[in-house]
């Protein structure tokens, strides 16, 4: 049935700079995060240079295996700029200058200097593309069929996030739970691989812990189904009770 589908997504990061440390990205968290509220899995993400044949492979390979793809970064004004241009290549259609967009940025700049060339470069789309209302900065976003061209500037990418919610087809969102023990993980590995296998549709995700000398994890449990998600938690409750480990509901 088409509610039990999982409906997924891809991000392509780009930029030198997040690849030199010199820019600490923000994007994924954020988009995973208003993903979820779509009901939209973040299936995977990877960071590239702003090289156009790593552009074009990464982005062909993630929206081929997903149902939507989004980048950040690479649509600003400087020469090195080149998200466009190169998506438009993976696409195999030519680069034109939206003339809304044209409209939008000539209103924007008009009293902040005048849409110059360099300007001009945020009008330019994949031909066929339909825009992303960004209310910040005037520059918008581009959307071309299932891949989303967003700015890398987290606060003006949030803004462009807003613009697409609920415009997005997708699945149930994802619940979770977190519960915390003072456990070492491997003592408990065995444990959550079992309760994963007894509630099909949860996942477990188990983060370890270094804290005041003492070893924990805190372990997540997701579903589209709360009920699932409560049942298992119990379970492990019960168990890890059992063993001698208190839990802590809501994690440490």
């Amino acid at each position: 049935m088409s509610e039990e589908r999982i409906w997924t997504a891809a991000l392509v990061v780009i930029g030198d700079e997040i690849l030199s440390g010199r820019t600490q990205d923000r994007n994924v968290a954020q988009i995973a995060l208003w993903l979820n509220l779509q009901g939209i899995r973040l299936a995977e993400v990877r960071v590239v240079a702003d090289r156009t044949e790593a552009i074009v492979e990464a982005v062909n390979a993630l929206r081929a295996r997903n149902d939507y793809l989004f980048t950040t970064g690479g649509i600003g004004p400087t020469h090195d700029d080149i998200t466009v241009d190169a998506i438009a290549e993976a696409l195999g259609v030519p680069v034109i200058v939206h003339p809304h967009a044209r409209a939008v940025l000539t209103e924007y700049y008009a009293t902040r200097g005048g849409l110059t060339e360099a300007r001009l470069r945020m009008a330019r789309v994949p031909d066929g593309a339909a825009l992303i209302e960004n209310k910040l900065s005037g520059a918008p976003g581009i959307r071309h069929g299932n891949i989303f061209i967003m700015a890398g500037v987290p606060h003006i990418a949030a803004m462009m996030l807003d613009a697409l919610s609920g415009t997005l087809e997708g699945g149930k969102p994802l619940a979770s739970r977190t519960m915390g023990c003072w456990v070492a993980e491997s003592e408990v590995a065995d444990m959550l691989g079992a309760a994963e296998r007894a509630f099909e549709g949860v996942q477990i995700g188990s983060y370890p812990f270094f804290r005041d000398g003492r070893t924990g994890a805190n372990f997540v449990i997701r579903s589209t189904d709360q009920t699932l998600i409560d049942a298992c938690f119990a379970q492990l409750a019960a168990q890890l009770a059992a063993a001698g480990h208190d839990v802590v509901d809501g994690g440490i």
